[in-house]
């Protein structure tokens, strides 16, 4: 493995920004100075003007393998991540089949390690009958387990209460959880049918998959964590209404009910679906601007923890269609950073705070082991970024298997590189070094 030397870059890391230099030597960080002319190294980057990150970790994503792999495999959507300055990435179990027996895991894990160009984990999947094999997970070595309280593939719905409670009071590690009421979501599918038929407007997604939909599940799913004292992770909010359940008072270390936000729940609204339809329909569903800027308050005053993707890939065949048969998700992983570098040049968020939400807070709030951070004896998982270098989005420069991006025609002022994952310069500036892999995460956990 080479070693790199970093010359003058700006590193923003831990509510700072410091010009310096950096040491890259048997795939971590071995010197941070003012200055390290003097040391040798293979690789010579002058990063004058540049800005050095910790590499993100997304903590949810779909990378559709096994099972799914005509929309996007571990390979494809690893390259694409990389090349977006996602250095790690939690990848979620509802694949064909259903990642949630500890032998379908370890599958996913050998796959990851042959073919990933970024570090990995994989969550371990809840259903309504596998209590006992999901207690058998090792936490120091799975990221978490992920329960479905709305619509999911296969037998991954869990809404009988009975198994809830045994999964919140049994499950000592880290709970992910999807929250959207099923019974909300079909009640309010039925009368739109009703109303339309086959023929239901893309605009009525967010009243099918309403406010109360999100907040009931997510209130209920609050209201057991504190009963049980269950370590909770919330994804993908969506609502204004949610960020209520949060707390900001106490340090993230302390939490014990945490939350995400999505970048698409950032950037999009509702009055997008008229030029975008299907492209951007995820569940839960894009709302009003309202909701859009009070979960990004939310991420400022910290009652959301964490900025993430749901990265879930569908061919365009299969979004081209009908309300009712057009599948939810999309890709984004290849565009969340300059998504949200493009939010601190509208004067909306700080550098500092981006790289927070998007590393630092993961490492934390997963209790990721030497990542994270730049710092010294930590593995370097870094992102070199020009913030004045723009681009646009086409079909020629998307790297997701799908082929297509709701981004599509637009121009980011930021620009990613280069991507150091474990030392490895994996991506520079549109070329891939794909000798090495990535790593399996590892937490440090009691």
């Amino acid at each position: 493995m080479s070693s790199y030397l970093i010359l003058n870059a700006n590193i923003v890391n831990e509510g700072k920004i410091t010009t310096a230099d950096l040491l890259i030597k048997n795939g971590k960080i071995a010197k941070i100075a003012s200055d390290l002319s003097d040391e040798k190294a293979d690789k010579l980057i002058n990063a004058y003007g540049k800005y050095l990150l910790p590499g993100c970790i997304d903590d949810q994503v779909h990378f559709r393998e096994p099972g799914l792999t005509h929309k996007a495999e571990i390979y494809t959507e690893s390259k694409a991540a990389v090349a977006g300055g996602i250095t790690s990435f939690m990848e979620m179990p509802n694949t064909v089949p259903n990642t949630v027996t500890q032998e379908l895991l370890e599958a996913k894990y050998q796959r990851a390690y042959d073919v990933s160009l970024a570090n990995y984990s994989f969550y371990m999947g809840a259903t309504n009958d596998n209590l006992e094999e999901v207690l058998k997970t090792d936490p120091s070595k799975v990221c978490g387990v992920k329960a479905f309280m709305g619509s999911s593939t296969g037998n991954m719905l869990v809404d009988n209460e009975k198994t809830l409670e045994g999964l919140f009071s049994k499950v000592k590690m880290l709970i992910a959880v999807h929250c959207e009421d099923e019974a909300t979501v079909r009640g309010n599918t039925e009368k739109f049918v009703e109303e339309y038929g086959e023929d239901i407007p893309i605009t009525a997604h967010p009243k099918i998959r309403s406010e109360e939909a999100c907040y009931k599940s997510s209130s209920m799913a609050v209201r057991l964590a504190k009963k049980h004292g269950t370590r909770l992770h919330i994804l993908h909010i969506s609502t204004a209404k949610e960020t209520e359940l949060f707390d900001n008072s106490i340090p993230l270390e302390e939490k014990k009910i945490t939350a995400e936000a999505c970048v698409h729940h950032l950037w999009f609204t509702d009055k997008d679906y008229e030029e975008k339809g299907t492209l951007i329909k995820w569940n839960p569903a894009v709302k009003t601007e309202s909701d859009r800027e009070e979960i990004f308050n939310a991420v400022l005053d910290d009652r959301i923890d964490v900025i993430a993707t749901d990265h879930a890939p569908h061919t365009l065949d299969e979004k081209d269609n009908k309300y009712l048969k057009a599948p939810s998700g999309g890709p984004l992983v290849q565009h969340s950073l300059v998504s949200m570098l493009e939010h601190y040049h509208s004067g909306k968020i700080s550098l500092e705070k981006i790289v927070e939400k998007m590393a630092h807070s993961p490492a934390k709030l997963f209790q990721v082991e030497g990542r994270g951070f730049v710092r010294e004896g930590y593995f370097a998982d870094l992102v070199l970024v020009d913030l004045d270098s723009p681009w646009t989005v086409s079909k020629e420069n998307i790297l997701a298997k799908c082929g297509w991006s709701p981004f599509e025609g637009q121009t980011f002022k930021s620009k990613v590189l280069r991507t150091f994952v474990s030392g490895n310069q994996v991506y520079n500036d549109g070329e891939f070094d794909e000798t090495e892999k990535g790593m399996r995460l590892s937490f440090n956990r009691s």
